[in-house]
């Protein structure tokens, strides 16, 4: 993710390479985050990054923040914008263990990696208006964000943070059920592939809600009726909001 976030950022020529810095402990993640990013520099720890950067990402999973709390605890000089993308870890939480004011927390999801994200973002107290702009700017450069209230960004994690893994089960469950019904499954997938891809941008182009595009595509006693009528039948409704309310409650778990 901090690679996908870099590269979008200096795709954008909102960050030139050689103003990102960074550290990450696996020498092959380094490696490959100095490839992605041409001109940025590897430090030798958390620290020497933060002491440098003007913003500073942490790009870390919810499990390893203690061990970043510990080592950057009252280093962090006022001067530094804070940009947490760690699930489930609050801004209480950030403000008080880095003992730091200016502190961001975002939601993004994997596909950043292709420029076609949603992120979500929430700023502490003491966040300028400027400062939640800025980055603003930089999320949308990797696709769109939207800026929420605190007690919502678990919800984003459980709706979006996750959301990806969802629609990548559905088309797999298509590309399957093509198959079932006697298509080869490379033709099964691509159908599916481009069908999910299709009816996404159909709503975000047309600007009409997914139940008047259902509406379009139903006709009395057809093809899609009997279809929506079996996924209501075999609990899809029951089956997307219970997948998003488990995703969102784990969320809230790991910020204990």
């Amino acid at each position: 993710m901090a690679r996908a976030l870099a590269a979008g950022f200096q795709q954008a020529g909102l960050v030139k390479g050689d103003d990102v810095v960074f550290f990450d402990p696996s020498r092959d993640a380094a490696s490959a985050f100095e490839q992605a990013i041409p001109g940025s520099r590897g430090l030798e720890d958390e620290l020497s990054v933060a002491e440098q950067a003007e913003l500073l990402f942490l790009a870390v999973k919810p499990q390893v923040m203690p061990v970043v709390f510990e080592k950057l605890a009252g280093k962090i000089t006022p001067s530094t914008l804070v940009v947490s993308i760690a699930a489930g870890i609050g801004l209480d939480r950030l403000v008080k263990e880095l003992a730091s004011e200016r502190v961001i927390r975002v939601m993004p999801n994997t596909p950043c990696l292709i420029g076609q994200g949603a992120s979500a973002f929430s700023c502490a107290d003491s966040v300028s208006r400027e400062d939640s702009q800025l980055v603003q700017e930089l999320l949308e450069s990797v696709g769109i964000a939207i800026q929420v209230e605190e007690g919502q960004m678990d919800a984003v994690t459980g709706l979006s943070g996750s959301g990806p893994a969802y629609i990548y089960r559905v088309i797999e469950l298509l590309s399957e059920a093509g198959e079932a019904q006697g298509l080869p499954r490379q033709v099964a997938q691509q159908l599916a592939v481009q069908t999910a891809l299709g009816a996404a941008s159909m709503v975000r182009q047309t600007g009409e809600s997914p139940e008047v595009l259902i509406d379009h595509v139903s006709s009395p006693g057809g093809t899609t009726i009997a279809g929506l009528k079996s996924l209501a039948d075999h609990g899809l409704a029951e089956a997307l909001m219970a997948a998003v309310q488990s995703a969102s409650e784990r969320s809230r778990e790991l910020g204990q």
